[in-house]
């Protein structure tokens, strides 16, 4: 098999992957669906190099084109995402459950900064370790464990600030 055809195929596994991430990193399902078919546009295009892992190289893609993205809506000044206005199907109490908490941690998700966003994204929703997400963001381990203790600290003070909890 050709390495296009493999990279390809080795893609379509990651997508889901990718989707997780990206939703992490926007906040938004269509900004997520963009970002995810930005990156996998991007990858088939520029191809990646002989050395790199695949998912850490897509995930380092990801992140990329989000921040230009970002950076670039704070240029235009963007009009800020409204919840109220995104779709969702709510059938039963468990699906409502649910939909809250998800909205309470991606409230309070949105509230940290971007470095530690992702990595908190990284290492809790992808399960990549400390020394995979250093590679992917191309940081040092030590600053992978300061920003995500940072970041989980911010997280419990921002659900107690806001006297809420996780529902279970």
């Amino acid at each position: 098999m050709n390495k296009q055809l493999q990279m390809t195929k080795q893609l379509r596994e990651l997508i889901p992957a990718i989707r997780r991430f990206a939703f992490s990193l926007t906040g938004s399902d269509y900004d997520a669906d963009d970002l995810m078919q930005n990156t996998l546009e991007r990858l088939l295009d520029k191809g990646v190099p002989d050395d790199a892992n695949l998912t850490k190289w897509a995930f380092r893609v990801c992140r990329n084109l989000w921040i230009d993205e970002y950076r670039s809506r704070k240029v235009r000044q963007a009009a800020t995402e409204k919840p109220e206005l995104q779709e969702s199907a709510i059938d039963g109490d468990k699906t409502i459950a649910n939909q809250i908490t998800l909205n309470q941690v991606q409230r309070a998700m949105n509230q940290l900064p971007e470095e530690q966003r992702s990595i908190l994204s990284l290492v809790v929703v992808e399960g990549l370790s400390y020394k995979e997400v250093s590679e992917t963001l191309n940081i040092p381990v030590g600053t992978v464990m300061s920003r995500l203790s940072r970041a989980r600290s911010a997280m419990v003070d921002w659900f107690n600030d806001h006297d809420m909890r996780i529902l279970a």
